[in-house]
């Protein structure tokens, strides 16, 4: 291995050399200088649960700054964002205003070399990408990293597709890189990675329960086939003609009520003939349903949990080892004292490390000040990991004081106004104005546009507009504005209340004061109706300020924030399944669905058809369908939601092929049953942990606390060993500890 790739080689700490003389020789130069970088990068490293094995030269420990820079990593971003937008302006383009068949004008396409063009530039960065991330771990952890070399490989095939479309003109119908332009987004993120690899192990338990749930469904077929079979009497035969006619239907039909989105329509024909029917359909709900179904909620949650258990235990691993690679090249820049045998890091040279390590500035000034209190400037080991301890608390926010007044007044103001009770005042403010909007609303439901007065609800909008200004302005005196600004719910107050300022006076110049028989014409954009219906629907927005003055309410909200937080690994798989199987939806029933007029009634009879209740044609389902990129993705939505999924079955399966159940029903197992029970474990787990700790914590209004991934799983993470840790920095293949 070459000496580049093996720096800081650490002697052993017998053959240091002794005296101050060796001391300022080791912290002298280009190796002081490249100490310090190296403990930056590791600390950073640590910071964001990145791998420490990686190159650590100096012209290496540059070029990795520069590659994890916010500017750089913004560039990556963004090309993963605009490679994966061309879908929507590529052949087939989503650019037209409706995606129903029926009335779609012929959208734009662009010229061959346009898309291709931007296509080739991604490809560019990421080919830098790639050369980049190879060049920083070596050789050696190159050939064990498989998601590289499946980039790699990726960019290969991407590159060759290229080629053939720009030889063919842009006129060949399949383009393979499309569908693998979804892995660009999967290998950037290293949770989507983890939270891939915990799916892929949940898998096994999962498909125990799946087939379960296949025997019953087959069971269930046969004696739905058999209870139901043609008979002579074709009245008596509804059931079987509409639901058991052959075994996809029957297998179609308690499918689809295993999602119950077809129930009761699906056992009507049979009840009809006889009440005892509906045990059947009963059976088979409660057990697959009720039962089997929560219990593949639970596995999931079960075993899913312990799998991204291990992966943040490796996080935690991840950061521990290094915090401990940092002190580790920190120790060779001084002697440690000759009376202790144990390592120590001096708090000034830690100090200048602090000053150049990006992170966060309140977590920074923790960790300074903790620091300048060190008793006699050393740190050993466990003071130096136990400091940086502060990496793994809550991101906590604290509000500013409120203004200090010296008049007698002011100050009995300041109480009065800073009170809860004032803000429940404001809340019973805005449910009156709330229900005055409802009242009337309900007054004026059933009249015309030329008949409605808008003077008694402009009058009333008018004051209770007056009142929010009031209360905001009198906050701000109790709290001073940096204290008013730093609570997210008067944000959000001031806000909507400065927009309905703004709108009200702008209605006024324009149309007036509210005044009886107040309807002028339109005059500007919008008319007075729209000005007034705006204003309501801000109103009715801003009695949302409730949700802080609840406290479980509150409880249940911040569950839902920190969820969206730690979401973009569980949304970003789902947005590389979406991407696919819209991309293959494309690809299998593009132009499949035939327009066939607009059909609106119920049993028309078109040649020699007659559209049903329910039927595609007859719901006016022509929107959705996979003539582009856009629609693709709202059908695969509405499959997803398995409401009516139903009609889109029995559509596809007439107007392309019966195979193409296949594709619905594999969607519905990776989106419907799979992902969405994902997102139950994660959401489960999320509000389990802030519950816990309700009692803990202060008041939500004074405190915010922020959860993450690897908090939520702290109180159950195991601390890894000391052994554990040097046997790692030990393997590590350009680091080369000697003591």
């Amino acid at each position: 291995m070459e000496r580049a790739e093996t720096e800081p080689l650490l002697a052993p700490r017998g053959r240091r050399r002794s005296g101050a003389s060796c001391s300022a020789e080791r912290a002298a130069g280009a190796d002081c200088d490249l100490y310090i970088n190296q403990a930056v990068v590791f600390i950073e490293d640590a910071i964001q649960y990145r791998s420490i094995n990686h190159r650590v030269d100096s012209k290496s420990l540059w070029l990795y700054r520069w590659y994890y820079s916010r500017i750089c990593q913004w560039i990556l971003g963004l090309t993963i964002t605009i490679i994966l937008g061309l879908a929507f302006i590529e052949t087939p383009s989503s650019l037209t205003v409706t995606s129903d068949i029926r009335y779609r004008s012929p959208a734009w396409e662009p010229p061959c070399g346009l898309t291709e063009s931007i296509e080739l530039l991604c490809f560019l960065i990421f080919i830098a990408d790639v050369s980049v991330k190879s060049y920083l771990i070596g050789w050696e952890e190159f050939r064990k990293t498989k998601w590289l070399m499946a980039y790699i490989l990726a960019l290969v095939v991407s590159l060759t597709d290229w080629t053939v479309s720009m030889s063919f003109s842009c006129r060949e119908t399949v383009r393979i890189r499309r569908i693998l332009r979804p892995f660009f987004l999967l290998q950037n993120s290293s949770m989507m990675k983890k939270t891939l690899k915990s799916i892929n192990s949940t898998l096994p338990e999962m498909a125990s329960v799946v087939l379960l749930l296949a025997v019953h469904l087959s069971l269930f077929t046969m004696f739905g086939m058999l209870l139901f079979a043609r008979t002579k009497d074709g009245q008596q035969d509804k059931e079987w003609l509409g639901y058991f006619r052959n075994l996809p239907d029957a297998l179609t039909s308690l499918l689809v009520l295993l999602t119950t989105a077809n129930n009761p329509d699906v056992m009507i024909p049979a009840y009809s003939k006889n009440r005892a029917y509906s045990i059947f359909f009963v059976l088979f709900t409660v057990l697959g349903n009720l039962f089997l179904m929560n219990l593949l909620t639970a596995i999931i949650y079960n075993q899913f949990r312990g799998y991204l258990l291990k992966s943040v235990q490796s996080s935690l691993l991840r950061r521990r080892l290094g915090i401990r690679a940092a002190f580790e090249v920190l120790c060779s820049l001084k002697e440690t004292p000759a009376h202790t045998h144990e390592l120590c890091v001096n708090a000034e040279t830690l100090l200048r490390v602090l000053k150049k390590v990006d992170m966060d500035f309140g977590c920074k000034h923790v960790i300074l000040r903790t620091l300048r209190t060190c008793p006699h400037g050393l740190l050993s080991a466990v003071q130096f990991q136990k400091l940086f301890e502060e990496l793994d608390k809550d991101s906590v926010k604290q509000h500013p004081a409120k203004p200090e007044y010296q008049s007698p007044f002011l100050q009995k103001m300041q109480f009065a106004f800073g009170h809860p009770y004032f803000s429940y005042t404001g809340n019973v403010v805005a449910l009156a104005n709330i229900i005055s909007i409802c009242v009337v609303l309900v007054i004026d439901a059933d009249k015309q546009p030329s008949e409605r007065d808008d003077f008694f609800l402009g009058a009333i909008n008018f004051f209770f507009i007056l009142y929010y200004l009031l209360e905001m302005l009198l906050k701000i005196m109790a709290m001073g504005l940096r204290r008013y600004l730093s609570y997210p719910s008067n944000r959000f107050d001031g806000l909507l209340t400065g927009i309905l300022l703004v709108l009200e006076i702008s209605t006024f110049a324009v149309y007036g004061f509210p005044h009886p028989g107040w309807r002028p014409e339109m005059m500007g954009l919008l008319s007075l109706w729209d000005m007034v219906r705006l204003v309501n629907m801000l109103i009715v927005f801003r009695f949302l300020r409730i949700i802080p003055n609840m406290k479980f309410m509150a409880l249940v909200i911040s569950t839902l924030l920190d969820l969206v937080k730690n979401l973009r690994a569980f949304a970003g798989i789902l947005l590389v399944v979406y991407y696919a199987f819209a991309l293959i939806g494309i690809a299998l029933f593009k132009g499949a669905i035939v327009p066939m007029g607009n059909i609106s009634v119920v049993n028309i009879t078109s040649g020699n058809n007659t559209l049903q209740c329910g039927t595609y044609e007859q719901l006016e389902y022509w929107p959705n369908n996979f003539d582009d990129f856009a629609a693709a993705l709202v059908t695969l939505w509405d499959v997803m939601v398995v409401n009516n999924w139903q009609v889109f079955l029995d559509a596809f399966s007439r107007y392309s092929s019966p195979w193409s159940k296949l594709y619905f029903v594999a969607w519905w197992l990776i989106s419907s049953v799979i992902w969405v029970n994902l997102f139950v474990a994660l959401l489960l787990e999320n509000f389990i942990h802030k519950w816990d700790r309700r009692c803990q914590q202060q008041s939500l209004s004074e405190i915010e606390y922020q959860v993450t991934m690897e908090l939520m799983f702290r109180d159950v993470l195991e601390e890894p060993t000391e052994e554990e840790l040097m046997e790692k920095l030990y393997q590590h293949p350009h680091l080369q500890l000697c003591r």
